[in-house]
């Protein structure tokens, strides 16, 4: 888990997006997305769908690690 939320993470800052704009582009809390980053939680595949197509990503770049 603390891998796939380094990558999100490192992805996010390499397209330029802030935690706030993920947000809102993927309707997810930021909350759960800093969870999320720093492995605190076990997220759905859903999640990560609304993630990747938020930073105009596919999931599996997203699990690229």
């Amino acid at each position: 888990m603390k891998a796939l939320g380094i990558k999100i993470k490192e992805l996010q800052k390499k397209k330029g997006i802030s935690t706030y704009d993920l947000s809102y582009e993927s309707v997810i809390s930021r909350n759960q997305i800093n969870s999320i980053e720093k492995g605190n939680i076990n997220t759905s595949i859903c999640t990560l769908k609304s993630l990747a197509d938020a930073m105009g990503l596919k999931v599996k770049d997203l699990i690229d690690f």
